[in-house]
């Protein structure tokens, strides 16, 4: 069903549920913040009804504001006040989303082990102005080299893959060169389903550097030539987190907002829930498609998104997610 969608993916413009608020007036709300946390107990449905309404540009107006109006630091002040999820959250809607992407990725290789799906999530879906600023941000904020970092920690072909898109080589312009896009599907067919083994590199080569509309062009090409949809290729010849990376590739190219829809199901699916990927995607979304990735998340999984969102969270946590998701 994955290339049915390929035609209507043309990168059709896409919506935030977080847009610029109308009446902005960053002094009234720098007051309004204080008013919520001033003297005894915090008004967390005031912090709410100001933060999930502001988009992230307004809201470093309001901490800028805040610390002009009253000498005190507005993250600070929150941090102090509120905990757990809820708390969380709000620090995520604090800063840049490139920022807090940055520190995700800091975050998924600090210590034991490796976090390979936030890795795969932040980095399979970026063009090339979003993966520089990212590589930027994060040696700004760690001095480290976030393809160092990649480098140590992952291994095989999961770290050519990710080392190829640090690279931030992909070509980006609109046109598709018809016997190019023929020679891609052929090359892609024969370095999978033709041959014993597969040929990883030649899927990395074409995966990282051609452009999305070309891509498109490719994947439906290849399904035109072979029965098959490319995802269930690689799903049989691939494995572990290069099969991850891959397919994340594949599903941003095709449907960017089916994608996200996607890891938030996962991130609630089952017991329990994995609130730090609930927090990134709802956070750093709200402002550039969860109008489309709501579309997609409803028609995907039979159930709105607010309502998963509902039956997985609570509180002021759960409050502000919803606000973020538009509800």
């Amino acid at each position: 069903g994955l290339f049915v969608r390929l035609r209507m993916a043309a990168q059709a413009p896409t919506h935030g549920t977080v847009i610029p608020y109308a009446r902005f007036n960053a002094q009234e709300d720098a007051e309004a913040l204080r008013a919520a946390m001033k003297g005894f107990g915090t008004d967390e449905a005031a912090i709410i009804a100001v933060l999930a309404r502001r988009t992230t540009a307004q809201r470093l107006e309001i901490i800028k504001m805040y610390k002009g109006s009253f000498g005190k630091d507005l993250i600070k002040d929150l941090k102090s006040e509120l905990s757990g999820n809820f708390e969380d959250v709000v620090m995520a809607m604090m800063s840049e989303p490139i920022h807090f992407e940055a520190e995700s990725l800091r975050k998924a290789m600090k210590g034991a082990g490796t976090d390979d799906t936030t890795l795969i999530e932040i980095l399979c879906n970026r063009d090339n102005a979003e993966l520089t600023k990212i590589k930027d941000m994060y040696t700004k904020l760690f001095g480290r080299e976030l393809e160092g970092d990649i480098y140590k920690e992952t291994s095989g072909h999961f770290r050519r893959l990710l080392i190829s898109i640090l690279q931030a080589v992909r070509h980006e312009g609109a046109g598709v060169d018809t016997a190019q896009v023929a020679a891609d599907a052929e090359a892609l067919r024969a370095a999978g389903v033709g041959r014993f083994g597969t040929d990883e590199s030649k899927f990395n080569e074409i995966l990282v550097t051609r452009s999305f509309p070309h891509l498109r062009a490719v994947f439906a090409e290849y399904a035109r030539l072979t029965g098959s949809d490319l995802l269930r290729a690689i799903d049989k010849e691939m494995s572990g987190n290069l099969k991850n990376g891959m397919k994340a590739i594949i599903h941003s190219v095709v449907d960017r907002p089916a994608y996200f829809a996607s890891r938030l199901h996962k991130a609630m699916e089952g017991a329990g829930t994995d609130d730090e990927a609930l927090i990134r995607i709802v956070v750093t979304r709200s402002e550039i498609d969860m109008v489309e990735i709501k579309q997609a998340y409803l028609t995907n999984y039979h159930k709105t998104l607010s309502k998963a969102i509902a039956d997985d969270t609570k509180g002021d946590y759960k409050h502000m997610l919803l606000a973020l998701v538009g509800e």
